[in-house]
């Protein structure tokens, strides 16, 4: 296990999975500690990278398409503060983030994990009960049912109509998008009507969001909910098992076929190794490996013995 602490959070590579734990330090966004605990199965990694900085630098988890319900819900556009999947590394622990996305990559060549897009996804969601209050609202939705009640900053004719109530069963899309320039944000839920041409500041669907902190928390009500919708790719909702890809699409799509691997640590397993080596050779023989693949991937494993 590659393990990397910092006050941002912990990221713990677990073989077939990476754990992210958030920090607790006052400094780390509020959103990323009310998510919580979060395991990445590799099967929904893209890719991985450690961007170095003057002081340190910042690691950052890609993951395939439609694997991740919060990354849909927000089209990319969560601040990086509240992002899970980033972590920002001091000076100290630069050489182990590093050394965290070697092992990382590594599995995603020898495990042959596509980068593409998934049919399910891969990752539960937030946790339900959840209830987030930010801009002109409060929601609360426990995974069958969205509530949504108005403050003193709701425009009169909607907080005059009272909570707007949702069963999971009618509603088709959430949105989630953050404040941009002089233009405020939204949560909106869209229903089988369609979706409504008033202004969130208007919409009892919606809730209106001013730019301030709390935003992002609007974000895992999102995510809560898109999971529990149909797939983008027409599959059902949930975080269940993604169909198998074919393995042709893997390795082409990773980024650096073959970094550098670390000396191999005491107890290796060596005959896993060995095995690795057999499935490699099975699949150049078959041609699903290039031969500078094949070359590259051999001699990463070969410098674990």
């Amino acid at each position: 296990m590659v393990e990397i602490l910092q006050k941002d959070g912990t990221w713990a590579f677990e073989g077939d999975a990476i754990r992210i734990v958030p920090g607790w330090d006052k400094g780390v966004h509020a959103a990323r500690q009310t998510l919580g605990e979060l395991t990445v199965p590799l099967t929904a990694v893209a890719g991985i990278s450690f961007e170095p900085g003057r002081k340190g630098g910042r690691l950052r988890l890609q993951l395939r398409h439609g694997a991740d319900p919060l990354s849909r819900a927000t089209g990319g556009r969560l601040p990086d503060a509240a992002d899970p999947y980033q972590l920002t590394v001091d000076a100290s622990g630069a050489d182990v983030a590093a050394y965290l996305v070697d092992e990382v990559r590594q599995a995603l060549l020898l495990d042959q994990v596509p980068s593409g897009p998934v049919e399910r996804y891969l990752l539960p969601g937030p946790a339900v009960p959840l209830s987030v209050s930010a801009g002109d609202g409060t929601v609360h939705f426990d995974g069958e049912c969205v509530r949504l009640e108005w403050n003193w900053k709701t425009d009169e004719d909607k907080r005059t109509a009272g909570p707007t109530v949702l069963p999971l069963a009618e509603i088709r899309a959430v949105e989630w998008r953050p404040s941009a320039g002089l233009e405020n944000g939204c949560l909106r839920f869209t229903t089988a009507g369609g979706p409504s041409r008033l202004p969130a500041k208007r919409d009892p669907h919606a809730v209106e969001l001013y730019g301030f902190k709390k935003d992002p928390l609007m974000a895992l009500v999102a995510a809560a909910v898109t999971v529990r919708l149909p797939h983008p790719s027409g599959g059902a909702g949930g975080a269940e098992p993604a169909a198998p890809l074919p393995a042709s699409s893997s390795v082409q799509q990773l980024e650096g076929a073959a970094p550098a691997a670390p000396a191999a640590e005491p107890g290796a397993d060596h005959d896993t190794l060995l095995r690795r080596l057999r499935e490699l050779g099975e699949l150049h023989h078959a041609g699903v490996l290039t031969d500078e693949e094949f070359t590259a991937a051999k001699q990463a494993i070969l410098r674990r013995f």
